[in-house]
């Protein structure tokens, strides 16, 4: 059952259109996005609907690309929206894709995924480019995710592109963070590398009909090196062919008994500051990056600072005399003159 902290006394009307109103839940799920607006009503935003959020259970669903994320997202939905009716038990669907270069919109997006649902009330998706963000998870995510909270769905799902070496930022922003694994493409070594062993609540094998056990035993061998203090979850290994649905009901089961375990010890609310704790530093850096930088690194100083790079001016000194002049603002109030580009040394 999902934490249910007690609501305010009194619903403010922008909560109450997000429960009623599709348009005006894409409308906001789109200022927090940066589509539309201003950071500044996307803030203002945000802290209206704070009060109204920590309901809902996220699970994140993370994997190398290929491994089967969108239809284990769309086969999970199928079988919660079959326990439920209308915009009870909705399930918010946050898909994080691939941004293009040039453009730094979605380059799959909505009209791809989630095509079977598209006609349910009680399910709603929303796509959200990268846009450059490390970790396979784009800013907004943060913010898409409390919109949908706040608009009463119940669970929330959050896909993300895909995983590598420091793409783990899912386990920071889900309750319950589930690794999708396929037979066939070294993932056990991949699991190794990127980290994936600390981060994963649940190991799914999809796309199980062909080589599964041989992974699930690889995996299992792999944990082993893991040494969780007594007591600890152990992560289980579920097998699904989310193609057929074959499975996603004993994922189901076992996102249940990680919701049951965590409640069980220590409870959410602990868990929940402990991620924080490892998020706020994040957000900071982005914030202040966002807020500083454009002051001190115009379009213009940009170009030149990069013509002098290339020319043979050291960078190391071009970066940190950007990094004086915000610090130099902070302490004035206000952005600090832009210097010239760093002269000489090699890049």
């Amino acid at each position: 059952m999902n934490p249910e902290p007690p609501l305010p006394p009194v619903v403010p009307e922008v909560v109450v259109r997000l429960r009623r109103d599709r348009r005006a839940l894409a409308r906001a799920l789109s200022r927090v996005a940066g589509d539309a607006g201003t950071a500044a009503e996307a803030d203002a935003l945000l802290q209206a609907v704070a009060p109204f959020t920590g309901r809902a259970r996220t699970v994140g669903i993370t994997g190398p690309p290929g491994s089967g994320k969108s239809t284990l997202v769309a086969a999970l939905t199928e079988i919660w929206r079959q326990a439920s009716t209308g915009r009870d038990g909705g399930v918010g669907i946050v898909a994080v894709d691939p941004s293009s270069p040039f453009s730094g919109g979605a380059i799959l997006g909505d009209r791809i995924r989630m095509l079977g649902h598209h006609a349910d009330a009680g399910v709603f998706m929303r796509s959200l480019a990268t846009r450059g963000a490390l970790g396979g998870l784009a800013a907004a995510a943060y913010g898409a995710v409390r919109i949908l909270d706040a608009a009463g769905m119940r669970n929330i799902l959050i896909e993300t592109v895909g995983v590598g070496q420091d793409e783990v930022d899912i386990a920071q922003l889900a309750d319950i963070t589930v690794v999708v694994l396929v037979p066939g493409m070294g993932d056990a070594v991949q699991a190794l590398k990127a980290g994936l062993l600390e981060i994963a609540d649940i190991f799914v094998i999809n796309k199980a009909e062909i080589g599964a056990d041989r992974l699930q035993q690889d995996l299992r061998a792999a944990l082993t090196l893991v040494a969780p203090h007594p007591g600890a979850w152990r992560p289980p290994i579920v097998q699904t062919v989310a193609t057929t649905g074959a499975g996603v009901a004993a994922l189901d089961a076992a996102l249940d008994q990680r919701w049951a375990w965590v409640a069980g010890h220590g409870g959410w609310a602990a868990h929940r500051a402990r991620q924080w704790e490892r998020r706020l530093p994040h957000l900071t850096r982005e914030r202040l990056a966002a807020r500083l930088l454009p002051a001190v690194l115009t379009p213009a100083r940009l170009h030149a600072l990069a013509t002098a790079i290339a020319g043979g001016a050291d960078a190391q000194a071009a970066l940190n005399d950007v990094i004086d002049e915000v610090i130099a603002g902070i302490a004035t109030g206000g952005a600090a003159p832009a210097a010239g580009p760093a002269p000489g040394g090699s890049g």
